[in-house]
Parts: C-alpha cells; sequence; structure tokens
C-alpha cells in the first residue's frame, strides 16, 4: 500500500512546533519531483523553497564550460533554497533532482514571513531549526570538497550511496552511472570502474541504471570517514531541535 503522503514527512517541518506547523500547513503545496527536473539554476532569483519528502536533490556548482560536481546532497531531513533566508535572492549552484519523488513547495515570501516572525512564546524556533540546518548543509559541503580532494572514487561512491540510501525507504535506487560521475566531478569511465569493484565483491548489483545495494555494511567498511562526520552533525544540529 502506498504510504500517504505529509509535510511531516520532512524532517525538519516535523520539527516545528504545532502552532508554527499550523501556520505554514495551508501554504505547503505537494509537489512532484521527476528525475532531472531542475529547481533552479545558478544565478535565478529564487521564488520558492522545498521541503523534500521521498525525493533527493542535488546542489551542483557548475563550469563556465558545463561540466558540473555535487557540492552537496537534500533530501528528507532539509531543505532547498537556504539562500533566500541567509539573505540573498540567489544562489551560484544548480538543483536538480537526481532521485524522483515528492516534496512540499512554499513561496519565498512566506517563508522570510515565518522566518523573522518576532513575538510570542516560541518565536524564532523556525529561524532557529533553519539555521542549524544550514550549518549541518556547510558541513556536508566542505566535507564533500575534502573527499573530491584526497579520497578515492571508491571511497566517494561508497559515501554518496550511503547517504543516498540514508534518505531513502528501500535499499534500491534508480541512476545512471553518467549522473553518478556528474556529481562526483570524474570521468564515467571511474565510476564504471568502481561500481564494478563493488559488484564483483556482492556489494551491489548494477544493471541498467538501476542499482541495489545488497551489503550495507560491506560499503560501510570501505567507506572513508566523510561519510559519519556529515552523518553525526546531521544527527548532532536536527535532534530534539524544536526544543531549545
Amino acid at each position: 500500500m502506498t504510504t500517504p503522503h505529509h509535510p511531516r514527512q520532512n524532517h525538519l517541518l516535523a520539527a516545528l512546533p504545532d502552532a508554527e506547523f499550523e501556520r505554514l500547513l495551508p501554504h505547503l503545496g505537494l509537489v512532484p519531483m521527476p528525475l532531472a527536473e531542475v529547481l533552479y539554476e545558478s544565478g535565478a532569483q529564487l521564488q520558492y523553497v522545498y521541503f523534500p519528502t521521498s525525493a533527493i536533490v542535488s546542489l551542483q556548482y557548475v563550469m563556465e564550460n558545463g561540466s558540473s560536481a555535487e557540492i552537496a546532497g537534500v533530501g528528507n531531513e532539509g531543505v532547498v533554497g537556504i539562500s533566500l533566508f541567509m539573505g540573498g535572492d540567489t544562489t551560484p549552484s544548480r538543483a536538480i533532482v537526481h532521485t524522483a519523488g515528492y516534496g512540499y513547495r512554499l513561496k519565498a515570501k512566506l517563508l522570510l514571513e515565518e522566518f523573522n516572525r518576532i513575538g510570542g512564546r516560541r518565536a524564532g524556533v523556525l529561524q532557529h531549526l533553519l539555521l542549524r540546518y544550514t550549518q549541518a548543509l556547510m558541513t556536508q559541503t566542505s566535507q564533500t570538497a575534502v573527499c573530491n580532494r584526497h579520497h578515492s572514487v571508491d571511497q566517494q561512491l561508497c559515501r554518496w550511496l550511503l547517504l543516498t540510501l540514508d534518505r531513502l525507504p528501500s535499499n534500491e535506487l534508480t541512476i545512471t552511472q553518467e549522473l553518478i560521475a556528474s556529481m562526483l566531478g570524474v570521468r564515467r569511465e571511474g565510476v564504471t570502474e568502481a561500481a564494478g569493484k563493488l559488484q564483483r565483491d556482492g556489494l551491489i548489483r548494477y544493471s541498467r541504471g538501476h542499482i541495489e545495494v545488497l551489503d550495507r555494511a560491506g560499503l560501510e567498511s570501505r567507506v572513508c570517514e566523510c561519510y559519519s562526520v556529515v552523518k553525526i552533525e546531521i544527527k548532532r544540529l536536527l535532534t530534539d531541535v524544536a526544543a531549545v
């Protein structure tokens, strides 16, 4: 049976106290987020923010020659469009869906009104929550840069797979090697070789853009420390944040 959609399936929205959540609820629109949909391009003015529930969005930096690399991923733990409440209307990154699913869309103006709301016993909870998430996203961005510079493609692929699995209800994902290579900023041949090693060792099964993880513990034994750094920081910053 298909699980009914609800905004609380996004962890940030789930962490909001009832009063703040009820103010946002009438303005949250459920939207499909198909594979490869571009939510915004580099330099574009943000009209909406997105709270993914089952989709995963890749934040990518795009070079002048058109090549790109992922700087962070956003799933049901977060929000797409942090530059809006950080003081800017645009961002130098592109946001593109790399795992199809659903999410909730909120007009930028409404988020800013709630972000800047003052007065009341629980004033500033959403602001505090979004700022803590921003710190977690900055950690992910920094760790991705370090990982891409110092660790092998095998380790990068393991990190990416594990972070993706953490945001999904199953151990399967649909994505091409070309898209993975684009996000990691490496040649497709490098991803093919790395995925081949993982498949020969029985950790994954890959076929025609479909990846099934067979041995998660095996991936965790091969991944670099970057995965645990990001996972621990997200958990630390977002656990029971609404009670702070």
